[in-house]
């Protein structure tokens, strides 16, 4: 039977072959985007496979060697355990959707070959598994780390003949060759200044942390600027503040929108897990009398705060369709941060109460990576059909298009509504998690309580920003680009193709709102199944669900969620309200919406994007993140 580790060697693999295979074939686009989907598929089947087997059964005893040069600490080795089973499963998760989408959606850029796309999107996915699971910190770190980013340099350029998508490309390769430098050098202060294994392994991750204890404990100055060293490319990567509006804004909206999609939903978070696996897997937990975590965790609580408030700030600003949702992204990443941080500061604290509070952070952050990772990939899908309809990025262009794209509609009000944290959708069950972890810790560290606080907030501005994204684009009345483009020969509404991979993580989504213990008892096996670390007292302290239709309970003997219990109230007042609304038999009419009785219906009377929230733009001028002027229009993305 094939090992987890093998599976993943063998997804990385597959990757390779599939980038030659596409490129061959890249002449006949549509047979280059099917053999570009079907190697996804393969990769997804064998990283499902590996994952299941982790989670039922628990991690290999050791990791998996598959080469290595021990004279200069060179082995590319695998090993997939609880936590890598969880960022595996979801970059396969949002690449399957990604991939199939690219097939109908990349017909359409006339100007530039597929050539240029299919096999850099499968360099990149190969890339992506290789670095959730080696255990390398230094060359197959930094092998993998140029695997990912250069193909996604050229992705981000794909339209090459824009000069803005170039400067955001080359933009993007800076900020992450400066990450990668950071997150080395942290590497190499841990790694040279600790024992010489027996084996010439040094840069291996068990190495590393076997030596880390003395290193605390002799040298804690040097220990903590590798940390925050880590910090630095970790968080540049997943977009932290004030790194991530240097290059995420520019460059979601230069890439095709299934790369936004790939981007967003899964690059971003190797930051994420770099953090968690760093912090919280490379001290053992022996060392956290030397290991200071509460410190830690008073850090990355305030740069996860201070991140999603300026983040989303920042997005209510905007009126480009993926520029705005770029901005969410870093906002949203601050809501892991927050939740992580939450985690290492109530860790330390004394009794089984800051340890359950600690865990359930963490899974809230877990589950809040799992949920950004669905609702953005599907945001960016739903701006991918958008632009593909009206062939603009410019919210205030758009307007009426729900009587034309009626499903992109439903899928992109499902996912606004998640990113949102409306309840019943998936948004809500982590950060609800995130906010109850935050409250009841701040008895442990008062900070923690002011957090969530600015979070509880953020999440109301989010849902205001996406009342402007989905008002603006589908609800207003129709704009005179989507009146000329709905006279033209075509349908507006996607085809089938496109169509589906929306649907499909629109369901997601619901599905993790109304049955969240779905996603609670796949992170509390993951933990279980993460044996070094401060995985097992995580794994222990961690609250697991009552039951399949619950919600999380177990913490201060608080439930809290039961979506359940929400789903029969609010169908009980529907139907009270539709028996009121009957009682009159009042009649029913359809009519123009009335413009004061004398304003003529005209395109200078539209609602549109620029006149939202403008006194909450003007007071919060001062935080920056000014709306992008109208992109240049598309050359390549072309109707047919």
């Amino acid at each position: 039977m094939m090992t987890p580790e093998k599976a993943v060697f063998a997804s990385i693999l597959l990757c390779l072959a599939g980038a030659v295979l596409t490129a061959l074939a890249a002449r006949r686009r549509t047979l280059a985007g099917w053999l570009a989907f079907l190697v996804t598929a393969a990769t997804a089947a064998l990283v499902f496979g590996a994952v299941a087997t982790v989670l039922a059964g628990g991690a290999s005893a050791r990791s998996e060697t598959f080469s290595s040069l021990p004279a200069i600490g060179f082995a590319l080795r695998l090993h997939v355990d609880g936590l890598t089973s969880l960022f595996l499963m979801l970059a396969a998760l949002i690449a399957l959707p990604a991939s199939f989408y690219s097939i109908a959606y990349m017909r359409h850029y006339r100007d530039y070959g597929v050539a240029r796309y299919y096999p850099w999107f499968l360099l990149f996915l190969g890339a992506i598994y290789g670095l959730f699971s080696t255990t390398d910190m230094m060359w197959f770190f930094l092998i993998f780390w140029q695997m990912m980013t250069l193909p996604l340099y050229a992705l981000i350029r794909f339209e090459h003949k824009k000069p803005g998508n170039i400067r955001a490309a080359n933009k993007f390769l800076l900020m992450m060759q400066i990450a990668c430098a950071a997150t080395l050098i942290g590497t190499e202060i841990l790694a040279g200044a600790g024992a010489s294994p027996g084996g010439g392994m040094k840069y291996d991750f068990g190495t590393v942390s076997a030596n880390l204890p003395a290193l605390l404990h002799a040298q804690p100055v040097l220990t903590a600027s590798a940390f925050a060293l880590f910090l630095v490319g970790f968080g540049i990567t997943m977009g932290l503040w004030p790194f991530g509006q240097v290059w995420l804004p520019d460059a979601d909206p230069a890439a095709p929108a299934p790369v936004s999609a790939m981007l967003c939903g899964v690059m971003i978070k190797t930051g994420v897990y770099g953090l968690m696996r760093y912090f919280l897997w490379l001290a053992p937990a022996q060392a956290q009398d030397g290991f200071p975590l509460a410190r830690w965790g008073l850090v990355l609580a305030v740069l996860g705060t201070i991140t999603l408030f300026t983040g989303t700030m920042q997005a209510l600003k905007q009126e480009q369709t993926k520029r705005l949702l770029a901005f969410h992204s870093i906002g949203q990443v601050g809501y892991i941060l927050l939740g992580f941080g939450a985690c290492l500061a109530l860790l330390p604290g004394a009794g089984p109460e800051a340890a359950a509070l600690a865990a359930l952070a963490l899974i809230g952050a877990l589950f809040h990576t799992l949920n950004h990772g669905v609702f953005k990939a599907l945001l960016f899908l739903n701006a991918g059909s958008m632009l593909h309809a009206t062939d603009t990025q410019d919210l205030n262009k758009m307007g009426g298009l729900l009587k034309y794209m009626p499903l992109t509609a439903a899928t992109a009000l499902v996912a606004s509504l998640s990113i949102s944290g409306v309840p019943l959708f998936n948004g809500f069950a982590s950060k609800w998690t995130i906010y109850v972890a935050t409250v009841q810790g701040s008895g442990q560290a008062g900070y923690l309580c002011l957090c969530a606080a600015v979070a509880i907030l953020t999440s109301a501005l989010t849902l205001a920003s996406f009342v402007k994204f989905f008002g603006a684009s589908f609800l207003s009345r129709t704009s005179a680009l989507v009146r000329e483009k709905a006279a033209g020969p075509r349908r507006l509404e996607v085809g089938l193709m496109m169509q589906i991979p929306q649907l499909l993580l629109a369901l997601l989504c619901l599905l993790l709102g109304i049955i969240p213990a779905i996603a609670y008892g796949l992170i509390h096996r993951a933990l279980a199944a993460s044996p070094n670390g401060f995985g097992p007292v995580l794994a222990e302290a961690s609250p697991a669900p009552d039951n399949f239709w619950a919600g999380l309970s177990g913490v201060q003997s608080c439930s809290l969620f039961v979506p359940l219990a929400l789903v029969a109230v609010l169908a009980l007042a529907f139907l009270l309200a539709r028996f009121i609304s009957n009682l009159g038999n009042a009649p029913r009419r359809a009519a123009a919406p009335w413009l004061c009785g004398y304003a003529r219906e005209a395109e200078c009377n539209r609602y549109v994007a620029h006149g939202f929230y403008g006194e909450i733009k003007r007071y919060f001028r001062w935080l920056g993140g000014a709306p992008a002027p109208p992109p240049e229009k598309s050359a390549g993305l072309k109707e047919h």
